[in-house]
């Protein structure tokens, strides 16, 4: 059984074990560099977890995932990096771009897939 209920459902339980982990271990994650780094790459799946479960909720209510689910679901990252390390903020919020932008491109090929399949049955 799939669905916008079920992803939705996983992506949130995924962003709670994240963010719990990530603060569980946030003193390590200020301690060096490479850390404080991978502090914000953390930050930036949350990131990826929120705008999922955003974009589920919104798909379930009938509605399309726009620029305002970006934007909160990007503060909710960095209002959690900002608990890591300041740096965590500025890599956050990079990782986020390329995270967005990866995840914009798959979305538009899986369109036209969608679109290909519709026009060869009908």
């Amino acid at each position: 059984m799939t669905g916008p209920g079920n992803s939705m459902l996983y992506s949130f339980l995924l962003f709670v074990i994240t963010l719990s982990l990530q603060q569980m271990h946030k003193e390590k994650l200020a301690s060096t560099e490479l850390y404080t780094i991978l502090g914000g790459f953390v930050s930036s799946l949350l990131f990826l977890l929120v705008l999922t479960f955003i974009g589920n909720f919104q798909e379930s209510a009938g509605s399309r995932t726009g620029w305002g689910a970006v934007l909160l679901a990007e503060s909710i990252a960095l209002v959690a990096a900002s608990t890591v390390h300041r740096v965590c903020i500025t890599t956050c919020f990079l990782f986020s771009v390329g995270l967005l932008y990866e995840v914009n491109k798959i979305s538009g090929i899986m369109h036209r897939k969608v679109e290909v399949k519709s026009k060869k049955y009908n």
